[in-house]
C-alpha cells in the first residue's frame, strides 16, 4: 500500500507530479566561502541587494503581463523590502561585526524574523517569512548560487516553509502542487499559490523531510491528503479525477457569458473581489458582473506614507472603467486588526480585532480619509461606483460618514474637479450589532454588504485559525443564518439593494438559500465565480424556498451543511 501523510487542504484540486524540495538549506556553501576585507563584504552586499531588487523588479513586470497581480503585489513588496534601510542597516552593522556577508545578512535576518515571531499580531508574524525570503536571496546571490533547474516532470514544490519567491518563479505549465510543514492558510506562499489555482497541503510538519526529491507523489487538496509513491490502482483512479477536475474547468469556461439565473427566471449579480484593477481586466475571464468589493487598503499598504488623491484616483478610476459599466464597490481603508499600515503609527492593542480598526480610524483621521473619499467621487464620473464602509456598528457613524461625502464633494466643486454625485454608499454588515440594526441602517444607507468571515468569527466568538476552535466555524450556524436573513429583510424592505462579500458568497450550497432569502449580489474571489453560477442555474426558485424553509428550522450547522450537500446533489 502506499504511503498516506494527512494534512490540511489550503487549496483544492488534484495535482500530480514529482517532488522537488524548496529552501534548500546552506550549510554547506557557507562553509566553502571565503570571505574578502570588510569593505569587500559591505560591496558584495550591495551588489546584491541591487540584484535581487532588479530581479524581483523584473518578476513583478511579468507577473503583471501575466495576469497574476496578487504575486506580483507580494514580489513588489519583496522588492521594497530588499531595499528597506531597516533591513539593510542591520546586515551591514553584522558585517563589520562578523566579516562574513551571506553569514551576518541570514544572522542578521534570523533576528529580525525573531522580533516578528514574537508579535501577537498574526499579519506580521507571517511578515517573518518574507524577511527571511528576502534575505536568504540576498545571501544566495553572494554565495553565487543558481535556480534549482526544473526537468519535463510536472513538479510539486515542497518544504516546511516554501518561500513565496519560488512559488512565483516556477512557470504555469511546470507547477502541479506544493506541500508545506508549516500549517498556515493566510501566509504570502499560500495567497500566491491560491492565485493561481495551485493545490496546495500545509501542515504536515517536519514529515516534508520524508519526501526526498524526484519521490511520485499524488496531492488531493480537497482532503488534504498526499499520497507517496502511488500504485498503479491509486494512480489510475487519480488520474480520473484529475480528468474530472480538466472537464469541469471547461464546463465553466462555457458559462462564462451566460448569467446566474434560475430556471424559472430569478437571477443573482456575481461579482468579483479585487485588490488591484489589474484584478477586475482578469475577472472577465470568469463572467464577473462587476466588482462588489475592491479592497482598498491594498492601495496603502507596501508604502512609507498614506498615498495622494491622484495617485488614489488613478488607481479607483482603472477598476471602474475595467467594470464596462456595471458597480464597483470600493470598500474604504479597512486597516487595523490583522492589517496595521506602520505609518499610521497606531498603537499596540491586546485585542486589534475590538479595537482601533476600518472606519473607527477613518472617521477619526480627515487627512487619511478625504483623499479617499474626493479620488472614488472623482473616479465615478468613469462608470458606476460605490463607496462601501467597514465595522460600522452605529447611526452615528453612517452620519459621520455622510457628513465627510458631503464635505469631500464640496472641496471638489471648490477646486473645480470633475466629480459623480451619484456614487452609493453603504455598509458592510460584519457584526452581530450591524444586523440586529439593519432596518435602522437601512434608512440611511444604498445597500449593505454582508462580510460573514467577521460576521461568523463576531456572532461565534470564534477565531478561525485558531485550530483549538476552528471547527466551531460554520456560516451556517442557525444564528449567523438569521442575522443574515434580517439584514437581506432589512434592504428589501427598504428597497435597496444587498449583497454579500465574505467566503461564504462563494459556497455554491449557500449560494441557493441566499437567493431564496432575496440576496441580490455576490462577491467572491473570481475563479469561484462559475461553481456558484453553475448551480444558481441548476434550480428553481420555488424550491429554493422550499430548501430554505427547512433549513431554517434546523438547530446546527452542520444539519444545514449535510441538508443542502444531499439535497443539491447533482
Amino acid at each position: 500500500m502506499p504511503e498516506k501523510l494527512q494534512g490540511m487542504g489550503a487549496i483544492p484540486g488534484i495535482a500530480i507530479g514529482t517532488i522537488m524540495k524548496a529552501g534548500q538549506a546552506l550549510d554547506g556553501y557557507l562553509a566553502a566561502y571565503q570571505p574578502g576585507t570588510v569593505d569587500e563584504e559591505l560591496e558584495k552586499l550591495n551588489e546584491a541587494v541591487a540584484e535581487v531588487a532588479d530581479a524581483l523588479e523584473n518578476s513583478v513586470e511579468q507577473m503583471r503581463k501575466a495576469g497574476h497581480d496578487e504575486q506580483a503585489n507580494i514580489m513588489e513588496a519583496h522588492m521594497f523590502l530588499a531595499q528597506d534601510p531597516m533591513l539593510t542597516d542591520g546586515m551591514t552593522d553584522k558585517i563589520q561585526e562578523m566579516g562574513n556577508a551571506p553569514a551576518a545578512v541570514l544572522s542578521s535576518a534570523a533576528e529580525s524574523a525573531k522580533i516578528f515571531q514574537a508579535m501577537d499580531d498574526e499579519y506580521l508574524r507571517e511578515r517573518a517569512a518574507d524577511v527571511l525570503d528576502v534575505s536568504k536571496r540576498i545571501a544566495c546571490k553572494i554565495l553565487g548560487i543558481k535556480e534549482p533547474a526544473i526537468g519535463d516532470d510536472m513538479v510539486v514544490l515542497c518544504g516546511y516553509e516554501v518561500e513565496p519567491s519560488v512559488i512565483a518563479g516556477v512557470p504555469d505549465d511546470k507547477i502541479a502542487g506544493v506541500i508545506m510543514g508549516q500549517g498556515s492558510t493566510t501566509c504570502h506562499s499560500v495567497i500566491i499559490a491560491k492565485s493561481r489555482a495551485i493545490p496546495t497541503i500545509v501542515g504536515i510538519e517536519h514529515r516534508t523531510d520524508e519526501l526526498a526529491d524526484g519521490t511520485r507523489v499524488i496531492l488531493d487538496g480537497n482532503k488534504g491528503l498526499i499520497i507517496v509513491e502511488p500504485d498503479a490502482d491509486v494512480l489510475k483512479e487519480y488520474e480520473a479525477k484529475l480528468a474530472q477536475q480538466r472537464a469541469a474547468e471547461a464546463r465553466y469556461a462555457a458559462l462564462r457569458d451566460l448569467p446566474a439565473v434560475t430556471t424559472d427566471g430569478v437571477e443573482v449579480q456575481l461579482a468579483a473581489n479585487i485588490g488591484s484593477p489589474s484584478d477586475a481586466e482578469n475577472a472577465a475571464k470568469y463572467g464577473n458582473r462587476g466588482v462588489g468589493l475592491f479592497r482598498s487598503e491594498f492601495v496603502f499598504m507596501g508604502r512609507e506614507d498614506i498615498p495622494s488623491e491622484e495617485m488614489q484616483f488613478e488607481s479607483y478610476k482603472k477598476a471602474v472603467l475595467a467594470c464596462n459599466g456595471e458597480l464597483c464597490v470600493i470598500r474604504t481603508m479597512d486597516i487595523g486588526g490583522d492589517k496595521p499600515l506602520p505609518y499610521l503609527n497606531i498603537p499596540h492593542e491586546d485585542n486589534p480585532f475590538l479595537g482601533y480598526r476600518a472606519i473607527r480610524i477613518s472617521l477619526n483621521r480627515r487627512d487619511l480619509f478625504m483623499p479617499q473619499l474626493k479620488a472614488i467621487l472623482r473616479a465615478g464620473v468613469y462608470g458606476r461606483a460605490a463607496i462601501m464602509a467597514p465595522m460600522v456598528v452605529s447611526v452615528d457613524e453612517i452620519l459621520r460618514l455622510r457628513a465627510f461625502v458631503r464635505e469631500a464633494m464640496q472641496e471638489l466643486e471648490d477646486d473645480g474637479k470633475e466629480y459623480s454625485t451619484s456614487v452609493q454608499l453603504g455598509i458592510m454588515v460584519e457584526t452581530p450589532a450591524a444586523a440586529v440594526m439593519t432596518p435602522i441602517f437601512a434608512k440611511y444607507v444604498d445597500f449593505f454588504s454582508i462580510g460573514t468571515n467577521d460576521l461568523v468569527q463576531y456572532t461565534l466568538s470564534v477565531d478561525r485559525v485558531n485550530p483549538n476552535v476552528g471547527y466551531l466555524y460554520n456560516h451556517f450556524h442557525p444564528a449567523v443564518l438569521q442575522l443574515i436573513q434580517r439584514t437581506i429583510k432589512s434592504a428589501n424592505d427598504h428597497s435597496i439593494w444587498s449583497g454579500m462579500c465574505g467566503e461564504m458568497a462563494s459556497d455554491p450550497y449557500a449560494a441557493v438559500i441566499l437567493m431564496a432569502m432575496g440576496i441580490h449580489e455576490l462577491s467572491m474571489s473570481a475563479p469561484s465565480i462559475p461553481r456558484v453560477k453553475e448551480m444558481l442555474r441548476s434550480v428553481t426558485f420555488e424550491e429554493a424556498k422550499e430548501h430554505l424553509a427547512k433549513v431554517m428550522e434546523m438547530e446546527t450547522g452542520e444539519q444545514v451543511l449535510k441538508y443542502l450537500h444531499k439535497a443539491l446533489a447533482h
